[in-house]
């Protein structure tokens, strides 16, 4: 077998792995859509491609998805490189989101927080800050969830070791998301 056929494989099982999270998925577009229609944003963060998939998914529902439709506020909270060197420089680098978190998060706003392994003190302390300020909060998770697991309101957690097919099957989670979110928001001008 090739190394694509193999890697192939790998990708569809990884896809397939996830069919168990249709109900928790469900819960997480419920919310975020709710956080929505209530006038509230959507905060997202990861780390590497992580952090790349967050910034996408910000830019899928403030931009458009699918659908032309009015904007809505999502941020990344990985974007601002002067942000995260200041606040990892004066405090902590575990600090880089949940300092964040504590300065735009208010009741009623979503924490979406994005970790392969599940054993991100950042992505940790970014769900702990959200609680206190009376946030949702959901997590996508890999490699059984690490010590991250039973932290998050909703809890999406990809079977599998290997960080590639982990990342695929969580941006396949995200892009539903999206779809079960947007389907469902007012068709108001843009």
């Amino acid at each position: 077998m090739t190394h694509y056929q193999n890697s192939l494989n790998e990708a569809l099982a990884s896809l397939e792995s996830v069919r168990d999270l249709e109900k928790p998925l469900a819960q997480a577009a419920n919310t975020v859509l709710e956080c929505f229609l209530n006038g509230g944003k959507l905060l997202l963060c990861g780390n590497g491609g992580s952090a790349a998939d967050s910034a996408h998914i910000a830019t899928e529902f403030t931009c458009r998805f699918k659908e032309d439709r009015r904007p809505y506020p999502a941020m990344a909270l990985n974007v601002d490189g002067g942000l995260l060197t200041a606040i990892g420089n004066d405090y902590a680098f575990q600090d880089i989101f949940s300092r964040q978190v504590k300065a735009f998060g208010k009741p009623g706003d979503v924490l979406i927080a994005i970790s392969s392994s599940g054993k991100s003190r950042n992505i940790l302390s970014a769900i702990e800050e959200s609680r206190r300020q009376q946030m949702k909060n959901i997590v996508l998770l890999g490699k059984g969830g690490g010590f991250t697991s039973g932290a998050a309101d909703i809890e999406l957690i990809v079977p599998g070791t290997v960080t590639a097919r982990i990342q695929e099957a969580q941006k396949f989670l995200l892009h539903v998301l999206c779809e079960m979110v947007e389907e469902k928001l007012p068709k108001e001008e843009n």
